[in-house]
């Protein structure tokens, strides 16, 4: 993973510090991108790798994920997200600057959560909402295999919200978090990778956020979000399966296209890096290329007699 041109922190609303990092030329196009349960920073690094040679990249770890610090147990909710992600923005971008903003899972829900907020009207020129969705999570999930309904939904809450403690990495430990989060043909590679990052997230923080998600309800946000706005997903996610996606798209006001990945699962950034990567870098050639200006609004002098 590439090392960051500078690492900063930001106060979010109710004071909780964040960890930023940035990547890239200060004066190249702008992308946020926003981590997922349980994830940190370093699951964009095929992204932030592949970017941050002509854009500047600019992550950072959820509260309570990677450096930033757990906060108190009221702490975490979908309003608190669009808190984080609105006080990045700020820290990050000059007023009126644009960006093309992508989230993985809680961090699509984020961009869901913050649509409406003033730092997001001003600062996002597209959107893409990777491997994620904004209600019935925990019906709609296939990670246990057992036919819909109220005991399928149960035992379902009870796996993503258990309390046990991940404990270290293990051949064991990779095999049940490929079979629930990535598709059949990942390399084992990247299934230790996410399995890394997953069993660094502190346990309280992970239970905190499963009660979030397991009641979460962001369609509202959904419609809200004006920007152009990409889905993309893998056709094998138990955790947020493709009907998420594609229920999403239609609510969505200016959905540009939805992106099936055959065989992929839920960590599409880093079983798929190429392709995640290609959605972003067409949304930024879209919407930050060179008919827009820093604040995304079009050149005036593009096209004019001479």
């Amino acid at each position: 993973m590439s090392r960051p041109v500078r690492e900063i922190s930001a106060r979010s609303a109710d004071g909780s510090r964040l960890h930023i990092e940035v990547y890239g030329s200060e004066g190249a196009p702008a992308i946020v991108l926003s981590h997922g349960w349980t994830c940190s920073t370093r699951f964009w690094a095929g992204q932030i790798d592949d970017l941050a040679g002509d854009h500047r990249v600019i992550v950072y770890d959820q509260r309570g994920h990677g450096r930033s610090p757990a906060v108190g147990r009221h702490g975490y909710t979908t309003d608190a997200l669009a808190d984080d992600l609105e006080a990045v923005l700020g820290a990050t971008l000059a007023p009126g600057e644009k960006a093309v903003l992508a989230g993985h899972s809680m961090g699509g829900m984020t961009l869901m959560a913050a649509s409406a907020r003033p730092a997001f009207r001003e600062h996002a020129a597209a959107a893409l909402l990777c491997s994620t969705g904004s209600s019935r999570l925990v019906a709609e999930s296939l990670v246990v295999p057992m036919r819909p309904g109220r005991l399928r939904t149960r035992l379902t809450r009870m796996i993503l919200g258990a309390r046990a403690p991940l404990g270290p990495v293990t051949p064991l430990s990779k095999r049940l978090l490929r079979y629930g989060t990535m598709g059949p043909g990942t390399a084992p590679d990247r299934i230790a990778t996410c399995a890394r990052i997953v069993h660094a997230c502190p346990r309280a923080v992970r239970v905190a956020w499963s009660q979030v998600l397991g009641s979460l309800d962001l369609d509202a946000g959904v419609r809200e979000l004006r920007v152009p706005t990409a889905v993309l997903t893998g056709t094998a996610d138990r955790l947020t399966p493709p009907v998420l996606a594609h229920r999403t798209a239609a609510a969505l006001p200016h959905c540009v296209g939805v992106t099936e990945l055959t065989g992929v699962g839920h960590m599409t950034p880093v079983e798929a890096p190429e392709a995640v990567t290609a959605v972003i870098r067409g949304l930024v050639a879209d919407h930050l290329g060179a008919g827009a200006d820093r604040t995304g609004h079009a050149d005036e002098t593009e096209g004019s007699a001479v």
